[in-house]
C-alpha cells in the first residue's frame, strides 16, 4: 500500500461536550459532591459552563476538515442547542453518542462528572475510525488543513516537548500535587515505563482507536481505576497522554516541533490586544484554544464570538 493511500484513511473528530448550566445537570451533580457549595464556585463551574462554543468546534472542522468522515459528540443526555431537532444538512456528519455508550459494561461508574473516565472511554464509540482525532469544546480550526498535519504514512504527529518529572526538579518536589495537566501526563508517562514526559499542549490530538483497545484489553484494571473517579483525582492520568508514551515507546509517532497553535487561558488584557492577536498573529496558525471563554469580560466575549462566527463562514 503506497503511503499517499495510508494517509487517506477514514479519520473521525470526537468532542466532549457538557452544558453544565442545565438544572438537570446540577441536580444530577450536587450529591457527588463532598461540599455542595462548590456547585456555585465559579473556579468549579468554569468546567462545565459554556458560552455554545461548541456550535463553532463543529463548524471549524466543517469548514476547515472536510475530510473528517464524522463528527462524534459525546455527552451526558444532552444536545448542544443548535443540533436540537436538527435537519439540516450542514450537520448529517454529527451525531450525539451518550456516556453510557462508551460506558457500556462499566455504568456503575456513571455518572461521572469528570472529562478523565470519558477521554478513557472515547475508543468504545461504536464504529470510530482507527484514526480519530480528539478536540475539547473550546477548541477551533482556524486555518485549512490536511490529514497530514495529524497522521503521516498512518501514525499519529504528536506536538510537544520533553520535560522531566516534578520529582526530578528540585523546587518542585515541596510542592503540594495539583490535578494538572502536567501532573496527569506524567503519570500518563510513568504508565508507559518512562522516567520523564512527552508535555503536549491543548491542541487536538490524533489517536487510535487500536492503540487503546491493545492496551486496555491487557490492563483493564488501569481502565476501571481511571474511570471510577466522578472528579479529577490526583492519581488519574490523562488518557491521550497515555496514546501518545505508547506510541513513542513503539516507535509508532511522528513528532512535530511547531504547535501551530494560538491559545488564550484568561481574558484580562485590554480588547486591542486580542484583536491583534486574532487578525494578526493567527496567520500560519490552525488551531486556536479558549480556555475558560465563559469567564471572559462581557467585551471581549461578544469581540471573541463574532470573530468566530465570521471565521466560520
Amino acid at each position: 500500500m503506497t503511503n499517499k493511500k495510508v494517509d487517506q484513511h477514514a479519520i473521525d473528530a470526537v468532542i466532549l461536550w457538557v452544558d453544565g448550566n442545565d438544572e438537570h445537570h446540577k441536580a444530577k451533580m450536587l450529591p457527588f459532591l463532598e461540599d455542595k457549595t462548590k456547585i456555585n464556585s465559579e473556579k468549579f463551574r468554569t468546567r462545565y459552563d459554556h458560552v455554545n462554543e461548541i456550535k463553532f468546534t463543529i463548524d471549524s472542522i466543517l469548514k476547515y476538515a472536510p475530510y473528517i468522515r464524522n463528527i462524534h459528540i459525546i455527552t451526558d443526555n444532552q444536545a448542544p442547542d443548535f443540533l436540537k431537532n436538527n435537519n439540516n444538512e450542514i450537520y448529517k456528519k454529527v451525531s450525539i453518542v451518550d456516556h453510557k455508550v462508551v460506558f457500556k459494561g462499566y455504568e456503575e461508574y456513571l455518572p461521572t462528572f469528570n472529562c478523565r473516565p470519558i477521554e478513557t472511554c472515547l475508543y468504545r464509540i461504536p464504529d470510530l475510525a482507527e484514526h480519530f482525532i480528539y478536540m475539547n469544546d473550546d477548541f477551533f480550526l482556524i486555518n485549512e488543513t490536511k490529514p497530514t498535519d495529524f497522521f503521516k504514512n498512518g501514525l499519529p504527529i504528536l506536538r510537544g516537548k520533553w520535560l522531566k518529572f516534578d520529582n526530578d526538579i528540585f523546587y518542585k518536589k515541596f510542592k503540594k500535587t495539583r490535578v494538572g495537566h502536567k501532573s496527569i501526563q506524567q503519570n500518563a508517562a510513568k504508565l508507559a515505563g518512562f522516567n520523564k514526559y512527552y508535555n503536549f499542549k491543548h491542541t487536538p490530538h490524533p489517536l487510535r482507536k487500536s492503540t487503546f483497545e491493545t492496551y486496555f484489553n491487557a490492563n483493564e484494571d488501569v481502565l476501571i481505576e481511571n474511570i471510577k473517579h466522578r472528579f479529577r483525582k490526583t492519581t488519574q492520568f490523562t488518557p491521550q497522554g497515555l496514546a501518545n508514551h505508547l506510541e513513542i515507546k513503539n516507535k509508532t509517532c511522528h513528532f512535530q516541533s511547531d504547535l501551530q497553535l494560538m491559545y488564550f487561558r484568561s481574558y484580562k488584557k485590554p480588547l486591542y490586544w486580542y484583536r491583534f492577536k486574532l487578525n494578526v498573529k493567527s496567520k500560519g496558525k490552525l488551531f486556536l484554544g479558549l480556555q475558560s471563554l465563559d469567564r471572559s469580560p462581557p467585551h471581549i466575549l461578544d469581540y471573541i464570538l463574532g470573530w468566530l462566527e465570521k471565521r466560520m463562514r
